[in-house]
């Protein structure tokens, strides 16, 4: 079996301080990449989560995806330290939990920025970077913008909308040599879902064919593949990473 080298490519992961980001940015890292690693709130000290050797490849890139002027910010600081992107993986989003009708307006603008504009915006940015050398973006989807979920309209919107982008943007960018994919996570066991109910738990992991809840690493190994070469045929394509869960 090949081994993945993303030796001497250049990789920008959003929502990358914990979580399914986190752990992209390290099997990234891990496979030789550099990597510039973006959080709302985020410090120096996550080098601590990479190997001594991977550290010295990670940057850090403070930023809310979910602010118009954040994309174009990051993609110029990449190109001033390694004048080129390789990879984007668009990670970074929210989930706020409540049934229809009680959904603030606050909430629903909040969560479309972050979740679906902020993504735009940084495909837009990284395809001017891309263009010259090709590369992959990875969109993180949901199986419940697939599938749809009670109490999730706002989020499922924002995470459906991810998988249009998603396919318009590797048709328009093929041409260019840049391949464009989602990966739609089912219930993975991350901060978005412990704050879920014990009985929407409960009911999550009896709908899941091989009877466990992902992990993070699951996600970030299909994020992988989608990154390197082993999908160089790839693009305009959604894999769930969900186990067999069926909502």
């Amino acid at each position: 079996m090949p081994r993945i080298d993303l030796s001497g490519r250049v990789a920008l992961v959003t929502g990358a301080s914990r979580g399914i980001g986190l752990a992209i940015a390290q099997r990234l890292a891990a496979a030789g990449a550099s990597v510039a690693v973006n959080a709302r709130a985020i410090d120096d000290g996550i080098l601590e989560a990479f190997g001594k050797d991977e550290a010295q490849r990670i940057s850090v890139l403070p930023g809310d995806v979910g602010a118009p002027e954040a994309a174009g910010q990051m993609t110029r600081a990449i190109f001033t330290h390694h004048k080129r992107l390789d990879i984007l993986v668009n990670n970074a989003g929210i989930m706020r939990p409540a049934p229809i009708g009680m959904i603030s307006d606050d909430e629903i603008d909040r969560t479309l920025a972050i979740n679906l504009a902020g993504a735009i915006r940084l495909i837009q940015s990284a395809a001017r970077l891309m263009a010259r050398t090709g590369g992959s973006i990875v969109n993180l989807s949901s199986i419940v913008g697939l599938k749809g979920a009670t109490g999730q309209l706002a989020y499922a919107a924002s995470k459906a909308g991810i998988v249009g982008a998603t396919l318009a943007a590797a048709k328009e960018l093929a041409p260019k040599g840049i391949r464009v994919n989602a990966v739609a996570p089912g219930f993975i066991e991350t901060g978005l879902t412990a704050a879920l109910s014990a009985e929407v738990r409960h009911e999550a992991l009896g709908s899941i064919g091989l009877a466990r809840a992902g992990t993070v690493e699951d996600v970030a190994d299909a994020v992988l593949f989608l990154a390197s070469d082993l999908s160089r045929y790839v693009t305009g394509q959604v894999l769930g990473v969900d186990g067999g869960m069926v909502l």
